[in-house]
């Protein structure tokens, strides 16, 4: 399982999604003002900004939000111009870590992140210096209540790259390109995912335990926890032995 993905497992089982509900609604905007000013205000011709709407609907965010958003992206109305960075570097264990920003101050947040690399004992790195590990993929996770083979044929029917039994979930890879086509296809197959986004997948996985897990962890919640961070992405892998120890 990626580490992204492991992250998401790990945040759902700790109820930090519900918590931090307004975050969340600030984080999504941005991506749809973004998304509205880089490709348009339809949604049937701009991929990006259909993602992000359906995932401002999944979270149940007011249509009146979503639609000052795009205005804002579209000039419409006014708004605050964000500009898009990439930061990467280790954490414990020599853990890959990607940071996708957007932010309307790039000097407090190459601060802030590097800060937060530092408390955690880990560093920022050069560009480039860890993203050749990652691919970007469509992923789609399903419960293991789902039928495997009747999702296997549909997600290759559909267009997917792969299917595979993670052991607590399913899970379908598409070509970016594909992931919405790949979504719709399934859900119009009776196949609904737990989630469903374009992620960074690592080619690699680092195991960790101990204190390096405990302070990975706490990396990744206080990047998340950042308002200028829009995603957060790493290739580490800790066991569920060890995640019921630290929990």
């Amino acid at each position: 399982m990626s580490g992204h993905n492991k992250w998401s497992t790990i945040k759902h089982k700790k109820g930090a999604a519900d918590a931090k509900r307004g975050q969340v609604f600030t984080k999504i905007i941005k991506e749809i003002t973004v998304a509205a000013k880089l490709g348009g205000a339809d949604p049937d011709g701009n991929p990006r900004l259909r993602a992000a709407i359906d995932k401002a609907k999944s979270e149940n965010m007011p249509k009146d939000n979503i639609e000052r958003a795009i205005k804002k992206g579209t000039g419409e109305l006014e708004g605050v111009t964000y500009e898009e960075i990439t930061y990467e570097g280790y954490g414990p264990g020599g853990v890959a870590v990607l940071v996708e920003v957007m932010t309307d101050n790039r000097n407090r947040s190459v601060s802030d992140v590097r800060s937060i690399f530092t408390k955690c004992n880990g560093n920022m790195g050069e560009t480039g210096c860890v993203s050749w590990m990652f691919g970007k993929k469509g992923l789609l996770v399903f419960p293991k209540s789902v039928d495997f083979d009747k999702l296997f044929e549909a997600a290759l029917e559909a267009g997917a790259e792969d299917v595979t039994d993670e052991g607590e979930q399913y899970e379908v890879l598409t070509d970016p390109a594909n992931f919405i086509d790949v979504r719709d296809s399934l859900i119009r197959a009776g196949f609904f995912s737990e989630s469903a986004e374009v992620t960074m997948i690592p080619q690699t996985l680092v195991k960790l335990e101990g204190k390096h897990a405990e302070t990975m962890l706490k990396l990744m919640e206080r990047l998340e926890d950042n308002d200028d961070v829009q995603n957060v992405y790493a290739n580490f892998d800790i066991s569920a032995e060890e995640m019921e120890r630290m929990m």
